[in-house]
């Protein structure tokens, strides 16, 4: 079960960040061409806020199924770089990306009249896609 949604989180990762990338180049053509997203660009936005949402689910079970997750919190896992970042800041921080996704996907369909929607997935997708990969443990994640 363990390496099953270790393979799902890993592999759904790729997915989930090519779509946000989608999204947000979807937002920037709509913002430098001073056009509202219509309904069909702002399906990318959300299915990148879908697919985010799932990866967050299984990112979650991983944490506390796995030997290098929760249970691993220590003061010696603090000391420890690589430790530190898979049991402490890559799910503190992918957190709050997904938080930061979340508002922004919110703000955005309330922005589709107003013509705003564009910028607000463009900032607020772009924070998160930056906070997401700061914390992704590259030398663990392309190993596999």
């Amino acid at each position: 079960m363990y390496s099953l949604i270790k393979t799902l989180h890993s592999s759904i990762a790729w997915i989930t960040l090519i779509l946000i990338i989608i999204a947000i180049i979807t937002a920037l053509i709509s913002v430098s061409g001073k056009k509202n997203l219509s309904g069909s660009n702002f399906k990318m936005v959300f299915y990148a806020f879908i697919v985010v949402h799932i990866q967050l689910l299984l990112g979650l079970i991983l944490y506390f199924v796995s030997p290098n997750g929760f249970s691993s919190l220590s003061s010696e896992t603090m000391k420890d770089s690589s430790a530190r970042l898979v049991a402490l800041e890559h799910p503190l921080i992918n957190i709050i990306a997904i938080i930061l996704l979340t508002i922004g996907y919110i703000k955005a369909k309330k922005a589709l009249d107003n013509g705003n929607a564009g910028k607000t997935v463009l900032l607020f997708y772009t924070i998160a896609l930056v906070l997401l990969l700061s914390r992704i443990p590259w030398s663990l994640w392309l190993n596999m």
